[in-house]
C-alpha cells in the first residue's frame, strides 16, 4: 500500500512516519511538506534512505504539486496544517490558506484518484472551553465553538472532510486529538519551552494564574490511534483521542522543574493571550470500542520527553 503523509517533517507527522514505517513493513510512504519553520527533515534523518520511505517538498495549497503527489496513492493521512495558536492570533492568513484551502485542494486530488481513505487528523480545540470545575469532556457530538484563527480554521477543515464524503462518497475519518508531547516537537511549543527553559535555568512564561487545563497525549499513542482508526474506524465517522491525563500547566511546569531538580523562581507569570481556553478534556469511549487503549501514562511519557530533549541539548 503507498500512502501519503502531509506535513510529515512536522512534530506529530515525523512521529506517524516512524511509527508507521516500523509496524507497517510492505508498505511505501510518500512525505510531502512544505517545510516551513516548523518542518525539519532532521526529525526523519534515521528513516531517509529507506527504500519504503519517499519525501517530497511541495504545499497542499498549490493544487499542481497536489495533483501531481497524489497519482497512486491508496490512502492520506492528512497532518499538514498551521497550528500555533499565538501565530494564528498575530497573523491568521496563513492558517486559512493552508489549513482549509489545502484541505479543500487535497479532498478534491484524493476524490479524484479515488483513495481508498482521506483520514483527517484535527485538534480538540475545535469545540471551545470547558468551564474549570466542570466533569464535561468533549465527546464526537460536541457543537464546535472555535475560539481562536486557529481553532476556527481547523473547524472549518473538518466540515469540509465531513462534507466530501456526505456529498461525493470519499471514504473519509476524521481524528481530534488533546495535546500531544514526545520527541520532534517545534520548541516554541508549550512543553519544550518549558523544558529547555527549566534545563538552561532561563526564565519559563506561564500565561495568566498557570490553571488552564489540557489534557495530555503521548505522540505515540496518538499515532497508534489513528492507526486504528484507519484498520476498523467506519467510514465518516470523527473519533476522539485522548490521553486521560488532564493537567494545569502550572502543575507540569512544577512537574518538570522537580525532574530537571531546578528552582520554582524560574517560574514567570506572563500577561495571558487573547482567547485563551480554560480548560480541554476529551470523553475517549467511541475509540476504546475500537479496542484503543492508551501505552504511556503521563508520568513515564513526561520522564522520556524531557530526556529526549535534554540529550539533545546541552548546557
Amino acid at each position: 500500500m503507498r500512502i501519503l503523509v502531509t506535513g510529515g517533517a512536522g512534530f506529530i507527522g515525523s512521529n506517524f512516519i516512524h511509527y508507521w514505517l516500523k509496524n507497517h513493513k510492505n508498505d511505501e510512504v510518500v512525505n510531502f511538506d512544505k517545510l516551513t519553520y516548523a518542518g525539519n527533515l532532521q526529525n526523519l534523518k534515521s528513516i531517509e534512505k529507506d527504500k519504503r520511505y519517499i519525501f517530497i517538498k511541495g504545499d497542499i495549497a498549490n493544487r499542481k504539486a497536489v495533483e501531481k503527489v497524489m497519482k497512486g496513492i491508496d490512502k492520506v493521512i492528512h497532518f499538514a496544517a498551521e497550528s500555533h495558536v499565538d501565530r494564528s492570533i498575530t497573523g491568521p492568513s496563513i492558517f486559512i490558506k493552508t489549513n482549509i484551502l489545502g484541505t479543500h485542494i487535497l479532498l478534491e486530488e484524493a476524490l479524484k484518484n479515488k483513495v481508498k481513505r482521506f483520514h483527517h487528523v484535527s485538534t480538540d480545540e475545535v469545540y471551545g472551553a470547558l468551564p474549570l470545575k466542570s466533569k464535561n469532556k468533549f465527546n464526537e457530538e460536541t457543537p464546535y465553538r472555535p475560539n481562536s484563527p486557529y481553532s476556527a480554521s481547523k473547524a472549518a477543515s473538518d466540515m469540509l472532510v465531513r462534507a466530501y464524503h456526505k456529498t461525493f462518497g470519499l471514504p473519509i475519518t476524521i481524528s481530534n486529538t488533546s495535546n500531544n508531547y514526545g520527541p520532534y516537537q517545534y520548541p516554541e511549543k508549550f512543553l519544550p519551552v518549558v523544558i529547555l527553559s527549566a534545563f538552561n535555568n532561563k526564565k519559563i512564561p506561564v500565561y495568566g494564574d498557570g490553571l488552564y487545563v489540557r489534557d495530555w497525549i503521548h505522540v505515540e499513542d496518538h499515532c497508534r490511534g489513528i492507526d486504528l482508526i484507519l484498520k476498523k474506524g467506519e467510514a465518516g465517522e470523527t473519533y476522539c483521542i485522548g490521553g486521560n491525563s488532564e493537567l494545569s500547566n502550572i502543575k507540569v511546569v512544577k512537574q518538570i522543574l522537580k525532574a530537571l531538580n531546578k528552582s520554582e523562581n524560574l517560574i514567570s507569570y506572563v500577561r495571558d493571550r487573547p482567547g485563551h481556553d480554560r480548560r480541554y478534556a476529551i470523553d475517549g469511549r467511541k475509540i476504546k470500542k475500537l479496542g484503543f487503549t492508551l501505552k504511556w501514562n503521563f508520568k513515564e511519557g513526561l520522564e522520556d520527553t524531557i530526556d529526549w530533549y535534554t540529550k539533545r541539548n546541552p548546557a
